[in-house]
């Protein structure tokens, strides 16, 4: 069974409400301390490319508990082929974050909204170009956009040992490009350390 993204979200939106009517978790006598920094591997749907997967790396940093602020940035790319040309975009995603976490005993959840712009640069080279003897722009062309942006992703981190933790995150995305919302997803996987 497939659900809509409205489905999910609301889902999400009530496992977020039943988690914060939890009590939660003293952080001072954890020792965890307010800030986190997270790194990883990125996959979602490229930003202007209306085809494929864009995968890369990404790193974020937060500050606080309960509601949180701080910053993303990821760098992804995803290359596609038609008969007469390859194509490739890079993303690179720069996101202002606010984040709502509770804790649940080892393991923590957010719901992260992050707001801000997404570079993207296009290289389209013609196949067999080379072969045929093609120069400059008749060989390959190059450009750069940048498109406004936000994500929603549910992160949800492990701790594994001392400040270490696993983080899986996901959600929908949105750009505007050429005056049209084009909804996408984002998500990730990798490492937080959090002193």
């Amino acid at each position: 069974m497939r659900l809509s993204i409205g489905v999910r979200a609301v889902l999400v939106l009530v496992l977020t409400l039943v988690l914060a009517a939890r009590p939660p978790v003293a952080h001072a006598e954890e020792g965890i301390g307010d800030l986190r920094v997270d790194a990883g591997l990125v996959v979602g749907l490229p930003a202007a490319l209306p085809t494929g997967t864009s995968t890369g790396v990404g790193v974020g940093v937060t500050h606080g508990h309960t509601l949180a602020w701080g910053a993303r940035v990821s760098w992804s790319n995803a290359t596609e082929y038609t008969t007469s040309w390859a194509v490739t975009h890079a993303d690179l995603r720069l996101r202002a974050i606010g984040a709502f976490e509770r804790s649940a005993g080892r393991g923590s959840f957010a719901l992260r909204l992050g707001a801000g712009g997404t570079l993207v640069h296009e290289t389209r080279t013609r196949n067999q170009g080379m072969r045929a003897g093609l120069e400059g722009s008749d060989l390959e062309t190059s450009a750069w956009t940048m498109l406004p942006g936000a994500d929603l992703e549910l992160a949800v981190a492990l701790r594994i040992a001392g400040p270490w933790a696993f983080v899986l995150s996901g959600g929908p995305s949105l750009h505007l490009r050429s005056s049209q919302i084009e909804a996408g997803w984002i998500g990730g996987v990798g490492v937080a350390w959090q002193p």
